[in-house]
Protein backbone atom coordinates (compact mmCIF):
# COMPACT_ATOMS: atom_id res chain seq x y z
CA UNK A 1 0.00 0.00 0.00
CA UNK A 2 1.20 3.86 -0.90
CA UNK A 3 1.53 6.54 1.14
CA UNK A 4 -0.60 9.36 1.18
CA UNK A 5 0.85 11.78 -1.27
CA UNK A 6 1.33 14.32 1.95
CA UNK A 7 4.11 12.34 3.36
CA UNK A 8 5.29 10.89 -0.18
CA UNK A 9 5.78 14.63 -1.21
CA UNK A 10 7.22 15.19 2.45
CA UNK A 11 9.65 12.33 2.08
CA UNK A 12 10.78 14.24 -1.08
CA UNK A 13 11.58 17.38 0.56
CA UNK A 14 13.63 15.89 3.50
CA UNK A 15 15.77 13.70 0.96
CA UNK A 16 16.14 16.58 -1.62
CA UNK A 17 17.55 18.82 1.60
CA UNK A 18 19.71 15.94 2.17
CA UNK A 19 21.03 15.67 -1.37
CA UNK A 20 22.09 19.49 -0.98
CA UNK A 21 23.67 19.26 2.39
CA UNK A 22 25.39 15.94 0.61
CA UNK A 23 26.87 17.86 -2.35
CA UNK A 24 27.95 21.08 -0.20
CA UNK A 25 29.79 19.38 2.29
CA UNK A 26 32.05 17.99 -1.07
CA UNK A 27 32.32 21.61 -1.94
CA UNK A 28 35.06 23.81 -0.49
CA UNK A 29 33.77 25.29 2.37
CA UNK A 30 34.18 29.26 1.27
CA UNK A 31 31.40 28.82 -1.28
CA UNK A 32 29.00 28.76 1.94
CA UNK A 33 29.28 32.38 2.66
CA UNK A 34 30.57 33.54 -0.42
CA UNK A 35 28.23 36.79 -1.72
CA UNK A 36 27.03 35.95 -4.81
CA UNK A 37 24.40 38.42 -6.93
CA UNK A 38 21.36 35.94 -6.62
CA UNK A 39 18.11 35.60 -5.02
CA UNK A 40 19.68 35.58 -1.63
CA UNK A 41 23.31 37.04 -1.27
CA UNK A 42 24.89 33.51 0.08
CA UNK A 43 24.09 29.63 -0.10
CA UNK A 44 24.10 29.94 3.98
CA UNK A 45 20.72 32.38 3.45
CA UNK A 46 19.23 30.52 1.27
CA UNK A 47 19.21 27.39 3.40
CA UNK A 48 18.24 29.86 6.50
CA UNK A 49 15.32 31.21 4.31
CA UNK A 50 14.29 27.71 3.78
CA UNK A 51 14.52 26.53 7.67
CA UNK A 52 12.67 29.75 8.80
CA UNK A 53 10.09 29.01 6.26
CA UNK A 54 9.62 25.59 7.33
CA UNK A 55 9.26 26.32 10.70
CA UNK A 56 6.62 28.86 10.49
CA UNK A 57 4.71 26.39 8.35
CA UNK A 58 5.11 23.50 11.41
CA UNK A 59 3.74 25.90 13.54
CA UNK A 60 0.51 26.69 11.48
CA UNK A 61 0.09 23.08 10.73
CA UNK A 62 0.12 22.33 14.87
CA UNK A 63 -2.82 24.58 14.36
CA UNK A 64 -0.54 27.17 16.57
CA UNK A 65 -1.60 30.80 17.88
CA UNK A 66 -0.03 33.85 15.78
CA UNK A 67 1.82 34.70 19.01
CA UNK A 68 3.29 31.15 19.22
CA UNK A 69 4.48 31.07 15.50
CA UNK A 70 6.14 34.61 15.87
CA UNK A 71 7.88 32.79 19.06
CA UNK A 72 8.89 30.15 17.03
CA UNK A 73 10.66 32.78 14.20
CA UNK A 74 12.32 34.39 17.37
CA UNK A 75 13.52 30.67 18.30
CA UNK A 76 15.01 29.63 14.50
CA UNK A 77 16.42 33.11 14.28
CA UNK A 78 18.62 32.35 17.32
CA UNK A 79 18.97 29.01 16.19
CA UNK A 80 20.15 29.67 12.77
CA UNK A 81 22.45 32.63 13.52
CA UNK A 82 25.94 32.46 12.27
CA UNK A 83 25.35 28.90 11.78
CA UNK A 84 28.00 26.32 10.03
CA UNK A 85 26.82 24.08 7.63
CA UNK A 86 27.30 21.22 9.56
CA UNK A 87 24.82 22.41 11.97
CA UNK A 88 22.55 24.11 9.62
CA UNK A 89 22.45 20.46 8.70
CA UNK A 90 21.51 19.31 12.06
CA UNK A 91 18.59 22.35 12.56
CA UNK A 92 17.43 20.35 9.24
CA UNK A 93 16.87 17.32 10.19
CA UNK A 94 15.53 18.19 13.75
CA UNK A 95 13.53 20.25 12.36
CA UNK A 96 12.28 17.31 9.94
CA UNK A 97 11.73 15.21 12.89
CA UNK A 98 8.93 17.51 14.30
CA UNK A 99 7.26 17.14 11.10
CA UNK A 100 7.58 13.40 11.46
CA UNK A 101 6.01 13.40 14.78
CA UNK A 102 3.22 15.69 13.15
CA UNK A 103 2.67 13.93 9.70
CA UNK A 104 2.52 10.30 11.60
CA UNK A 105 -0.11 11.71 14.27
CA UNK A 106 -2.65 13.28 11.93
CA UNK A 107 -5.82 10.84 11.66
CA UNK A 108 -6.56 12.65 8.47
CA UNK A 109 -4.01 14.14 6.24
CA UNK A 110 -6.76 15.61 3.94
CA UNK A 111 -8.47 17.30 6.99
CA UNK A 112 -9.42 20.95 6.60
CA UNK A 113 -7.53 23.55 8.21
CA UNK A 114 -8.29 27.56 8.63
CA UNK A 115 -5.09 29.31 8.89
CA UNK A 116 -5.74 32.90 9.91
CA UNK A 117 -2.57 35.36 8.52
CA UNK A 118 -2.75 39.21 10.13
CA UNK A 119 -2.03 40.51 6.35
CA UNK A 120 -4.23 37.94 4.51
CA UNK A 121 -6.95 36.71 6.57
CA UNK A 122 -8.32 33.39 6.57
CA UNK A 123 -7.53 30.34 4.49
CA UNK A 124 -9.77 27.40 4.06
CA UNK A 125 -7.30 25.27 2.64
CA UNK A 126 -6.55 21.04 3.35
CA UNK A 127 -4.00 19.95 5.91
CA UNK A 128 -1.90 18.09 3.15
CA UNK A 129 -2.21 21.30 0.76
CA UNK A 130 -0.26 22.96 3.39
CA UNK A 131 2.42 20.18 3.20
CA UNK A 132 2.51 20.03 -0.67
CA UNK A 133 3.25 24.12 -0.12
CA UNK A 134 6.08 23.50 2.03
CA UNK A 135 7.40 21.32 -0.83
CA UNK A 136 7.14 23.40 -3.07
CA UNK A 137 8.63 26.37 -1.45
CA UNK A 138 12.21 24.18 -0.90
CA UNK A 139 11.82 23.23 -4.39
CA UNK A 140 11.71 26.83 -5.69
CA UNK A 141 14.65 27.63 -2.86
CA UNK A 142 16.33 24.63 -3.78
CA UNK A 143 16.73 25.54 -7.44
CA UNK A 144 17.84 29.28 -6.27
CA UNK A 145 20.67 26.69 -4.95
CA UNK A 146 21.22 25.40 -7.87
CA UNK A 147 22.23 28.18 -9.41
CA UNK A 148 24.11 29.69 -6.53
CA UNK A 149 26.24 26.85 -6.89
CA UNK A 150 26.74 26.67 -10.03
CA UNK A 151 27.31 30.41 -10.29
CA UNK A 152 30.64 29.81 -8.27
CA UNK A 153 31.63 27.16 -10.30
CA UNK A 154 30.56 24.00 -9.30
CA UNK A 155 27.95 21.48 -10.18
CA UNK A 156 24.97 20.99 -8.24
CA UNK A 157 23.29 17.94 -7.30
CA UNK A 158 20.53 16.36 -8.86
CA UNK A 159 16.92 16.89 -6.87
CA UNK A 160 13.92 16.22 -9.07
CA UNK A 161 11.09 14.52 -7.70
CA UNK A 162 11.20 12.14 -10.53
CA UNK A 163 15.00 11.55 -9.18
CA UNK A 164 13.34 10.46 -5.86
CA UNK A 165 11.01 8.23 -7.21
CA UNK A 166 13.91 6.53 -8.88
CA UNK A 167 15.98 6.22 -6.03
CA UNK A 168 13.39 4.90 -3.51
CA UNK A 169 12.09 2.21 -5.76
CA UNK A 170 15.78 1.22 -6.15
CA UNK A 171 15.80 0.33 -2.58
CA UNK A 172 11.87 -1.47 -2.43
Amino acid sequence: MRKHHALELYDYHVWANKKFFQRLKELPRAIYDQEVQSVFSSISKALVHIYMADTVWLGVMQENSMEEIQDSIAIAQDKTKDKSLEEMEKLFQSLSEEYQKLLNNVSDLDKEISPVHPKFGRLDTHFSELVQHVVNHGTYHRGNLTAMIRQQGYSSVSNDYVFYLYDISKSN
